[in-house]
């Protein structure tokens, strides 16, 4: 270690180590999708040592969360929002409480399995607005910001998703009822 890393490396230890917990379990709580945020902490440990290194950062916490966020974006933005057609991932979806009664979570996988075929017969992008907004949680400014759009696009994509769902269990239940 040279004489120059040593400031970099106590200012890691004092401002940026800290803060590893608290990033873990907004990371785990804000992106449940994304499988390992060990790798996420990672690079963004890595991100924020180069920004240090070319100067100071005012609000370190900060600029952790945003730079593990925009990270976090990226690879869920990566990942498909889709899955193939046929894809015996979702088709083989089996989502349970182990406190429900057999009954009740053949009813709840139903539902899970009516839900993505609504979600599979929208357009790609309101299909990736409603997954991302309802399934993910994310706000409407960050879909917007992660895919490239304007907010307003966000918003009426949204609503369109929304409205053709709700058609398309209508027309589920309309011809369940008259099919039996």
């Amino acid at each position: 270690m040279t004489n120059e890393e040593l400031p970099q490396n106590i200012w890691f230890v004092d401002q940026i180590l800290p803060h590893e917990d608290d990033l873990r379990n907004w990371l785990h709580a804000r992106f449940s999708i994304i499988p390992n945020v060990d790798d996420v902490i990672q690079e963004a440990y890595e991100r924020i040592i180069k920004a240090h290194a070319s100067g100071p950062i005012a609000n370190p916490r900060a600029y952790l969360f945003v730079t593990a966020r925009n990270i976090a974006l990226n690879l869920i933005r990566r990942y498909q929002f889709e899955a193939p057609p046929g894809d015996k991932e979702y088709e083989s979806v089996e989502i349970t409480d182990p406190t429900a009664n057999p009954l009740e979570s053949a009813v709840h996988s139903e539902e899970i399995r009516l839900l993505i075929d609504a979600l599979r017969c929208l357009p790609t992008r309101c299909r990736q607005i409603m997954v991302l907004r309802k399934i993910y949680g994310l706000s409407q400014k960050e879909v917007a910001s992660m895919l490239g759009i304007a907010e307003h696009t966000v918003e009426v994509q949204g609503r369109i998703g929304f409205r053709k769902c709700v058609q398309y269990f209508d027309k589920k239940k309309y011809t369940n009822r008259f099919s039996k």
